[in-house]
């Protein structure tokens, strides 16, 4: 081995035992004057440890030197931006390299109070915390300066440009129910669904360009054990921020009890805001704070996590709170459509909650409003079909036309169908329901095994259908009460059959409520044609049509003509709304009447018409009376004046 080699190994021997000895007295953490006297020892031990003491105190005056230098620049920006321009933001902009001076600055103390070498100089330390104090005082201002000045305000138009509007569904109802307040008749009975968002909608919530200055700061405040502080400014005014979206999107802070006063009609365009609210705030505010607190926060996950509950649940208590007072509330049918608008926005928002948080007080707090606002539905509807049954109304509709209570509730239960997938997951057939409802479901076996909203549909519309049945009898008249039920049992069908709420009820509810309405067409045929009829037969005439008795003869005309006037006089102003059905009734009396009159004037006419005055008793050919009856059921009364034929 020749001796440069020999040298290198020896040199770098030497190196080794001077950097343990170096570390074994650096870890004892023991008082520069001790420090030294160690060194002292040690390098009379040893010859190679004889110049370790210049090395340490080389080491030592360069870490000195170092936090020196980063002193003087944080002392320099503390003199140079005090009084009111401490609170300007970092001029990055104008002067970069000032910037990146103090943030290295601000590096080299942090690094200087983890470097061993100063950890034993009390005094290094306690200036190198002083200075560290010092910039986390002036960056926790600057951090919180940068937020609020960067905040991007909440702009609806350009949010709303991006939300794909949803349906709007259009009833109109023509006079007042009682039981479930008054209705413009004009006006309708109008639901708007509002706005559903699209899975691409984003907003700035805080200026890009700030995001590097805002996650160096927290980068340094957190290095250097100020998380709390850094924390505590980033909750306050994101909350903050977030309370002001909300009332950019016109959501108040509400009591219990206020929510509770609020009239119907402002309580309404405050759940249709707080539903647009709800949506907007999950999927696009709490999304974009979200990815806020993974860009500014994404050194330490803990941090991040208590940063995003912090911030988010100031707003979603502020929302919860308003769904749990209108949970609670007093229970009407018109808040029905709302409140399911409402569970359905917390339904979707709550996937999402349970994916971004990690506080499940706010989860837990979200699934309790969710079962409020559901249990809220249920037990609505399960009114509205109470209030159906025993809606109290007992004023006859004057020419049998469709009943107020019957429009209604099929243009509600028609827009029920739109909510068919909600009602199911919320609904369940009441036990003390149960048996009515196979009993009235009968052998309709697609009834039986349906969902529970189309059981719920079904029940409704049997509490309809009885009401209506009662109400019939209100009428003295026992063929205008068959009027009335076909008029108003065929409007029930079609609503049905023209809409989705035929394929939950089925065909066969269908087809037996037509068996009804012909079922009240044989029976309003028999209450109002049967004595006209029995005019036109031959018992009591006394004899064939050759010798019967003129005096019987002209007693039938003229008390079949009597009965013939009184009917036009009446029905004409009975209304049967639809043509299909006023068409059928005129039809079936034609086939009844037109015949058995023919036939009777056929057989005896001739007897009388050779007489004096024929036209006194045979007054009307049989085409006349088509003719008249063609002006039955349009509700509008008519009078047969001038008793003439209409043709000779």
């Amino acid at each position: 081995m020749d001796t440069t080699t020999t040298t290198s190994i020896g040199t770098a021997g030497e190196d080794r035992v001077l950097a343990t000895a170096q570390q074994i007295v650096n870890s004892l953490n023991t008082p520069k004057e001790v420090r030294e006297d160690m060194l002292l020892i040690f390098s009379s031990f040893d010859n190679r440890l004889s110049n370790i003491t210049d090395i340490v105190k080389d080491e030592s005056s360069t870490a000195e030197g170092r936090l020196q230098a980063a002193e003087n620049v944080i002392l320099r920006w503390e003199t140079s931006f005090s009084g009111s321009s401490r609170h300007h933001s970092l001029p990055r902009e104008e002067a970069p390299e000032e910037v990146a001076e103090y943030f290295s600055a601000i590096d080299d103390i942090i690094q200087s109070v983890a470097d061993l070498s100063i950890r034993s100089n009390n005094e290094m330390m306690d200036r190198a915390e002083t200075a560290i104090q010092m910039a986390m005082s002036r960056l926790e201002d600057e951090f919180r300066h940068t937020l609020i000045s960067n905040t991007v305000p909440l702009d609806l138009e350009r949010l709303y440009g991006s939300i794909r509007r949803g349906e709007q569904f259009f009833t109109s109802i023509d006079e007042g129910f009682e039981s479930f307040g008054e209705v413009d008749g004009e006006r309708g009975c109008f639901h708007e669904r509002g706005p559903s968002l699209g899975d691409d909608v984003c907003v700035d919530l805080i200026n890009a360009d700030a995001l590097i200055d805002l996650k160096e700061i927290a980068d340094r405040m957190i290095w250097s054990g100020y998380e709390k502080e850094c924390v505590q400014v980033y909750c306050n005014v994101r909350r903050d921020a977030l309370d002001e979206c909300l009332v950019i999107l016109g959501v108040e802070k509400l009591s219990i009890e206020e929510v509770q006063k609020i009239e119907w009609k402002d309580l309404d365009e405050k759940m249709k805001k707080w539903i647009e609210a709800v949506k907007i705030t999950v999927r696009v505010l709490l999304s974009g704070e979200r990815r806020l607190c993974e860009q500014i926060f994404n050194a330490s996950d803990s941090i991040k996590e208590i940063c995003f509950n912090e911030t988010a649940k100031g707003c979603l208590m502020q929302l919860l709170n308003f769904g749990e007072a209108v949970a609670i509330g007093h229970r009407s049918s018109e808040k029905l459509f709302r409140i399911l608008d409402m569970y359905d926005a917390v339904a979707d928002a709550l996937p999402d909650l349970r994916e971004m948080l990690t506080d499940e007080v706010i989860c837990t707090e979200a699934k309790g409003v969710l079962h409020g606002l559901g249990e809220a539905a249920k037990g609505t509807l399960m009114e509205l079909q109470n209030a159906v049954q025993n809606e109290p109304s007992r004023r006859p509709m004057q020419n049998g036309e469709i009943h107020p209570a019957t429009r209604y509730v099929m243009n509600y239960v028609k827009l029920l169908v739109d909510y068919s997938e909600t009602l199911d997951s919320i609904l369940e057939t009441a036990e003390d329901e149960a048996d009515r409802f196979h009993g009235e479901a009968g052998d309709n076996h697609q009834l039986q095994s349906t969902t529970p909203f189309a059981k719920r549909l079904f029940l409704v519309i049997s509490s309809l259908e009885s009401n209506l049945e009662e109400k019939s009898k209100v009428y003295d008249d026992n063929a205008l009460q068959y009027i009335f039920l076909m008029n108003n049992i065929l409007y029930v069908v079609q609503k049905v059959k023209d809409s989705e709420l035929g394929k939950l009820l089925g065909d066969n509810w269908v087809r037996k409520r037509r068996g009804q309405i012909r079922q009240y067409a044989t029976c309003y045929l028999r209450a109002s044609w049967s004595k006209a009829l029995s005019c036109l037969k031959d018992e009591g005439i006394g004899g064939s049509s050759s010798n019967a008795s003129k005096v019987a003869l002209k007693e039938r005309f003229k008390s079949f003509n009597a009965c013939f006037e009184e009917l036009y006089r009446i029905q004409t102003a009975w209304k049967v709304p639809d043509p299909q059905l006023r068409e059928e009734l005129r039809i079936s009396i034609s086939e009844k009447v037109i015949p058995a009159y023919r036939s009777f004037v056929g057989r005896f006419g001739s007897q009388l018409e050779s007489g004096r005055h024929a036209g006194k008793y045979i007054k009307y050919t049989p085409e006349d009376l088509e003719s008249y009856l063609s002006d039955l059921f349009e509700g509008s009364p008519l009078v047969l004046h001038h008793m003439r034929r209409k043709s000779t």
